[in-house]
């Protein structure tokens, strides 16, 4: 993602974030069925499918297929896999951690939200670490309210997880604003000083989506240009929500209803 500088964030009205709602309840959805179709010996082709039939029959349209060529529905990333990988021939192992990231458009208006599912019995160590980086999510979006800033969201996430481990935070990638695009202004990094950068103020609608690692938090791009790996093949999670800021205080828009 590339943000410009002098790019406004877009505020949403009432009407508009409850049209941003029925797309987060199509993600939500479409992720809790996808999270019961994990099994050890599925592949990462048969999720995808699952989700298109998920998100077509719903009305809605998935977000990533074609984005910037991107040529499936939702990314599925296995084990050192962070975010971006493409779902395939690969199948899911037992004790896998894969972690899948939807998108949905309803109206021209964009849900996108992320989870980590463990595919059978796993270590408990990988039990930790998917649950560390959601609660680190959701620590992030009790941040998330008027008159706060974007670093007290950074240091909420941040906290949780130098709190809970020697853990890598995935500066490469970050949360973003979203509406009527996928991918907008402004940036919301999982790190940061309390009380730094910009005022929340209502009507902001943000993608908070900590990545973290059991290991080094540097990351690269293989050569399918997309699927983003660990360097040291330390194992990841990744977990995400789509957030508006209302005068209540945050609310999910990608929960199942």
């Amino acid at each position: 993602m590339v943000f410009r500088k002098k790019e406004k964030v877009q505020i949403k009205s009432p009407e508009q974030i409850e049209l941003m709602r029925i797309a987060g309840r199509v993600v939500g959805r479409t992720l809790q069925a996808l999270e019961q179709a994990v099994v050890p010996g599925i592949t990462t082709a048969q999720l995808d499918q699952i989700a298109r039939d998920c998100i077509y029959g719903s009305g809605a349209t998935p977000s990533f297929l074609g984005y910037y060529g991107f040529p499936a529905v939702i990314c599925t990333s296995i084990n050192h896999e962070v975010v971006h990988g493409i779902p395939g021939n690969a199948i899911v192992e037992e004790g896998d951690l894969i972690s899948i990231d939807c998108g949905a458009i309803v109206d021209g208006w964009h849900g996108d939200a992320a989870i980590s599912v463990i595919a059978g019995n796993a270590d408990s160590s990988i039990h930790t670490l998917s649950t560390v980086t959601r609660e680190s999510l959701y620590a992030g979006i009790a941040a998330a309210r008027a008159g706060n800033t974007m670093g007290d969201i950074g240091a909420a996430v941040e906290s949780v997880i130098r709190s809970s481990g020697p853990y890598g935070i995935v500066e490469d990638y970050v949360g973003h604003g979203i509406g009527t695009e996928m991918h907008m202004y402004p940036p919301v990094p999982n790190y940061g000083a309390a009380g730094s950068g910009m005022e929340l103020k209502v009507g902001m609608v943000l993608a908070i989506e900590p990545m973290v690692t059991m290991g080094s938090a540097e990351v690269q791009v293989l050569e399918d240009e997309w699927t983003v790996v660990t360097t040291d093949s330390s194992w990841a999670s990744h977990w995400e929500h789509t957030v508006a800021i209302t005068e209540n205080g945050p609310e999910i828009l990608t929960l199942p209803q």
